[in-house]
């Protein structure tokens, strides 16, 4: 989200996080979707991640979670994450779609906008 454009609260967003196991992943993407900060969350086991962590170069297999949701989750979306991974400091980057299927876009904006 760049700081010189306004952000289009509508604009659909894919939230990505890395978590060390399918538990701890269910957990998190239950939560998502049980508070309406996603429409949809799919869960890729097996990720091979390679990373330099305190000086260390480190190799981990992960699971990485993918959050359909609208930017105008952001904010409240990036932060539950935060306080809810058991990393320190957890991967937490989103990504806007140039183009999806218009009633995709509507399902999921209707769902993250419900108040159930």
């Amino acid at each position: 989200m760049s700081e010189n454009y306004p952000v289009n609260s509508e604009k659909l967003l894919v939230v990505l996080s890395s978590l060390p196991d399918m538990g701890a992943a269910k957990v998190l993407a239950r939560s998502l979707v049980e508070k309406n900060l996603a429409a949809c969350v799919q869960l890729m086991d097996g990720i091979q991640s390679i990373y330099r962590w305190e000086d260390k170069v480190c190799e981990e297999q992960e699971v990485l979670l993918s959050a359909k949701t609208t930017a105008s989750k952001w904010l409240e979306i990036s932060s539950f994450i935060q306080e809810q991974h058991p990393y320190d400091l957890p991967e937490i980057l989103a990504f806007s779609p140039e183009q999806y299927e218009q009633q995709y876009g509507k399902w999921v904006k209707s769902e993250v906008n419900s108040k159930s």
